[in-house]
């Protein structure tokens, strides 16, 4: 399982001390707090925009950075019209950027608890229902047989990665991370590299087990190359398989079922959150599946449930 690290860039026009102390927050997310490449590189384009912000302010050291310069900032990212999810992810940033300048002496007193965060409107994701995944894999184990033994393969493939992120609920990210040994078909479980490098074992089904098998055995050693080491999932090249193919082969699977609306790869993570809470599970392991370091994260999806519930009712009751 890899994981990959953006190096940090700057805001243009930046002075020497800023580009320093954005680099020392670099190191300090990715070294000491694991954070996923995501989150770092979405950390330091918020705390480079605040010393950018700053510097215009007059600011020659990050020592006079205060709550004042700080709210004066995310006031002007509101009026501009920024949502309400930006600004709160730019206030967490900054309070993790006030934090390590506290600890490493570069401020006297941490200005980040004094920062109110707006709470983000959260919709209810889109979520496909069992009949329409159904009739996606379906769709996909019907298609014809390619002729063209590599077509064949990258067929093999995409239906893998299809059964395989319905059956876990992973991310993308986190499917294009895996390795050839963090499969295991006898216990039908899969080890996953998620946010913040914690690793955890998820159950997978056995139509899920069969189709990375096939994989495994028939399509992946026809695109492997000296270069693949041990990727799972290989892309048409024999590189390990990059997030934005994989997410094409969902959107286009998808499509090739026909009256199913689209989706992307975290519609399916939402689907099977959602099936498993419909179908029993509780909400304590449904978390532990989907990696979610707090339970309120997993809750969404029981007021996805609850919502499909209603509309049943409304539809199917004579004085709804």
């Amino acid at each position: 399982m890899t994981a990959t690290v953006p190096a940090a860039v700057p805001e243009p026009g930046l002075p020497d001390w800023a580009v320093g102390r954005l680099a020392a927050f670099e190191r300090h997310l990715t070294a000491e707090r694991g954070l996923s490449a995501h989150t770092v590189r979405a950390y330091l384009g918020d705390v480079g925009a605040l010393l950018e912000h700053a510097c215009a302010c007059g600011l020659d050291d990050v020592a006079g950075l205060d709550i004042h310069v700080i709210r004066a900032w995310l006031g002007a990212q509101h009026a501009s019209g920024m949502t309400r999810a930006t600004l709160a992810r730019r206030a967490a940033a900054t309070r993790a950027f006030t934090a390590l300048g506290y600890s490493r002496g570069w401020l006297a007193s941490d200005p980040g608890p004094l920062l109110a965060t707006p709470k983000a409107v959260r919709h209810l994701p889109d979520v496909l229902g069992q009949d329409q995944i159904a009739a996606v894999l379906a769709a996909g184990e019907a298609a014809p047989q390619a002729a063209e033994p590599r077509e064949a393969a990258i067929a093999a493939r995409d239906t893998a990665i299809m059964e395989l992120l319905y059956a876990s609920g992973i991310r993308v990210g986190e499917l294009c991370g895996l390795d050839v040994g963090d499969i295991d078909d006898g216990r039908r479980t899969v080890r996953v590299l998620g946010k913040g490098n914690k690793e955890r074992v998820v159950p997978i089904g056995v139509p899920a087990a069969r189709a990375v098998r096939r994989w495994q055995e028939t399509g992946r050693p026809l695109l492997v190359i000296e270069g693949s080491g041990a990727a799972l999932y290989l892309g048409a090249r024999g590189g390990r398989l990059d997030p934005r193919t994989a997410r094409r082969v969902v959107h286009a699977r998808i499509a090739a079922a026909g009256s199913v609306p689209d989706a992307g790869p975290h519609g399916l993570r939402h689907s099977a959150a959602t099936h498993l809470l419909e179908g029993g599970a509780d909400l304590r392991s449904v978390q532990e599946i989907l990696g979610h370091a707090s339970l309120s994260s997993t809750q969404i999806y029981t007021h996805v449930s609850v919502e499909r519930l209603l509309a049943a009712y409304r539809q199917a009751h004579p004085r709804a």
